[in-house]
Formats: structure tokens, C-alpha cells, sequence
């Protein structure tokens, strides 16, 4: 099979090892990737939000699969623009997309599905907004409707904060904050059939102690010692199917990667957001421990042909993944600083997710710079992993938390 993957984060380097371990695979193709992919597969520099350059591509590469990972391009409709040319994508339609790219339309959905969910206004003037954040109170979670790159959702007790952001889009989704534990549910999807992944949870805050700013990750482990024993069932029968289901009906059925950002709250489990392809920081930890071969399982989902595909499988091993961030990041990275020191063995990864070569040199590229992956029988033994092999790399100015699945490792041990 030969497969051409769209990106050039951490989230596609960690896809392009995984393709890479499937043995049907022959040829692996990435659009643009980065220094890191560049290693291990044959790299194209194209612009991804350009959906004729990337069908010319996949065609002049004669690719039985494109597998689309950053969310701008299926939100541009390049889905649409390779089925039309007759070749399998796994990646949902432009307007199936827009589950992500709208939280106002997530949350019709939601609606019209039966998806447990918070309450929420959509507003688009700043009367609306105080009457919103008036009637939920703190703490105030407003998230802009249209894609952000991850910085479009603040939740904070500061009101004049939240208008401020809520202001600096034309509409807002404006919601009810849903106390409990988040957790990360990702489900395979041909339009019909749903197949769930393990969970993840992920750690968006800036630093050490959930505190500072959002982020669009700083870490992530799996699997989850303390999450109930169900939550797959449950979530593939209250959330991802009838949304699936939901998609269908509308006429705009949802191929790829359905990703439900879970609260567990003191009422249940309820969904905070969709997301339209796979996710990151959380693909870093749950593709070192998949199995079941990756080229496989996507194309059987491109080609809708998930219903006979079986259960996946997984690695009884744990993954913690610890971001490298740049100095200043997330509100002004510097980028252009010499990256050296990595080194990985047997059990750890090192993805790069804002990396370039300058005359042969690695450099900072972006604000989130390296994603680091640590496994082993434990999330103790993942996170000591995962730190051992940070530790060594050098960034100036870099930052990155301590404290990434450390709660879980300490209960897991406890247990």
C-alpha cells in the first residue's frame, strides 16, 4: 500500500512511525513533513491548504490512501477534492468537518443527537455575551466558534477577561463549565461503523499544576489506571455512535477520525468538544501502544469496510508524552533556536511538531517544538522514560512540565 499523510506536527510524525510498522505498507509519503519525518519517510514541500497541489501530488504518486492530519485542510475541503478524484482519504467531508470547525454546529448535533452535553448560548454581540456569562457564572468557558489553532477556548473567574475574548470573534459558544476529569475518547469512523481507541488524557495548561495559559498540549498519557472500566462502551454508545449516526442522517457522513473531549462529571460523562482528526499531544501516546496495523485500519475506514475489521489491539505497555515548548510559548514562542541532545532507545520516541534544518542545523520552528514519548509497564516506569530522554535535550529558553501523569502514576501505584 502506498499512503501519503498530510502535516508536519508531532501528531503526523507519530502517525508516519505508526503507518511505518504496518508490513503492507511500501511506499510512505509525507506533505510537508518536517526533520524528524524526513528520517523515516520521503518528504514533499507543498502548501496544505492548497487542495489542487495535494490531489496532483497524490495522483502523481499513484497513493492508495491520503490520510489528512491537521484539521484546516479538511475544513477547506480537501476530502471532498480527492474522493472526487477517485482516491480513498481518510478524513471527513468539508462539510462533515465542520463538527470541529464550528462549536456551534457541534452542538446542534449534539442536540439533535442525544449527545450529553453542557448547556450553551451562541453569541454574536456583547449583549448576548454578559447575558450568557450572567446566567452560567464563573468559572466562564467561552470558545470561539471557528478554528483557533487551539487557542480559541479560555475558561477563567475574571468576567472581563472572558468578554474580552469573547470579543475578539465575530460569534462565540458561550457555555456551562463542566466540573470532573477530562478525558480524550477517539473513534475510527467509515461513515457507519465506529471503532473506539483506548482513552488518553491530556494536560492543556501551560505549567506545573494546571496553572497559566491554555495550550494546545503540554502532555498526555495512557492508558488511565483510574477511568472507569466502561468508558469505552459507554462513550461508543452515548456519544460517538449517535453522532455518527446524527452525520448520517444530515446526508454529510463522517469519515475518519471522530475525536470526543470527555468531562466526567458529578452527572455523568458529557462531551466538551469534537475535534475532526486525530489529536495531539493525546496520538502520541496511544499510537506507540496500537497494535493492529495502522495503513490497514484507516484504509479500511477510507473505503467504508470498518464493519468486518475486528477489535483493535493494544500493548499492555504505558505512554507518557512530555511537550517541549519554546521560550515564550504559548502567547509569543521565539522560534530559530539550535535544538540538540536527542537521543532515543527502545523505549522512548521523540516526534518533532515545530522543527526545521537552517544549513544542517535542527532549530526551534514553532511554539510546541518536540513531543516526547516514554513507555514502559507502568506509567512510573513511561514517565521516567519520557523525562530521561527530555533531559538530555537542549533548547534555550525551553520549557516543559514535570508533572505530567504524575497524579495517575502515584494512584496506579497505590493501587
Amino acid at each position: 500500500m502506498k499512503v501519503l499523510l498530510i502535516g508536519s506536527g508531532g501528531r503526523e510524525h507519530a502517525l508516519a512511525a505508526a503507518l511505518n510498522r504496518d508490513t503492507t505498507l511500501e511506499e510512505l509519503h509525507v506533505a510537508p513533513g518536517n526533520p524528524g519525518i524526513a528520517e523515516i519517510a520521503l518528504c514533499h514541500p507543498i502548501d496544505i491548504d492548497d487542495n489542487k497541489a495535494i490531489v496532483e501530488l497524490a495522483k502523481k504518486l499513484a497513493v492508495d490512501l491520503v490520510v489528512v492530519g491537521p484539521e484546516k485542510p479538511l475544513v477547506n475541503g480537501v476530502a471532498d477534492a480527492l474522493n472526487k478524484a477517485n482516491i480513498a482519504c481518510f478524513g471527513p467531508s468539508k462539510a462533515a468537518a465542520q463538527i470541529e470547525g464550528s462549536k456551534d454546529f457541534a452542538k446542534q448535533v449534539m442536540r439533535d443527537a442525544g449527545v450529553p452535553t453542557g448547556k450553551s448560548f451562541t453569541c454574536n454581540s456583547r449583549t448576548e455575551i454578559e447575558k450568557a456569562l450572567d446566567t452560567f457564572g464563573a468559572p466562564y468557558v467561552v470558545k470561539h466558534d471557528g478554528l483557533a489553532a487551539g487557542k480559541g477556548v479560555v475558561v477563567t473567574d475574571d468576567r472581563d477577561l472572558a468578554i474580552e475574548h469573547a470579543l475578539q470573534a465575530d460569534q462565540v459558544v458561550i457555555e456551562e463549565f463542566l466540573d470532573g476529569p477530562e478525558v480524550s475518547l477517539f473513534g475510527i469512523s467509515d461513515g457507519t461503523t465506529v471503532i473506539a481507541m483506548q482513552p488518553a488524557q491530556d494536560f492543556k495548561r501551560a505549567f506545573n499544576g494546571d496553572l497559566g495559559p491554555n495550550t494546545g498540549g503540554m502532555g498526555a498519557y495512557s492508558p488511565l489506571p483510574w477511568a472507569p472500566d466502561e468508558i469505552m462502551e459507554e462513550t461508543l454508545d452515548q456519544v460517538l455512535n449517535p453522532t455518527i449516526a446524527e452525520m448520517a442522517a444530515r446526508g454529510t457522513p463522517f469519515v475518519g477520525l471522530l475525536y470526543a473531549g470527555l468531562a466526567l462529571t458529578s452527572r455523568g460523562t458529557k462531551v466538551i468538544e469534537f475535534n475532526a482528526r486525530f489529536g495531539d499531544p493525546e496520538t502520541e501516546v496511544l499510537l506507540p501502544r496500537l497494535k493492529t496495523p495502522l495503513a490497514q485500519l484507516l484504509f479500511a475506514a477510507a473505503t467504508k469496510n470498518l464493519a468486518n475489521f475486528g477489535e483493535l489491539e493494544w500493548s499492555n505497555e504505558s505512554a507518557v508524552t512530555v511537550v517541549l515548548a519554546s521560550e515564550g510559548y504559548p502567547t509569543n514562542p521565539k522560534v530559530g533556536a539550535p535544538i540538540t541532545g536527542i537521543q532515543t532507545n527502545s523505549n522512548s520516541y521523540v516526534f518533532h511538531a515545530g522543527t526545521q534544518l537552517r544549513d544542517g542545523a535542527l532549530q526551534s520552528a514553532g511554539g510546541r517544538v518536540l513531543a516526547v514519548t516514554g513507555l514502559g509497564s507502568d506509567l512510573t516506569q513511561a514517565r521516567d522514560a519520557a523525562y530521561r530522554t527530555i533531559s538530555r535535550i537542549s533548547l534555550p529558553g525551553s520549557h516543559y512540565r514535570s508533572d505530567i501523569a504524575f497524579n495517575a502514576s502515584v494512584a496506579e501505584k497505590g493501587n
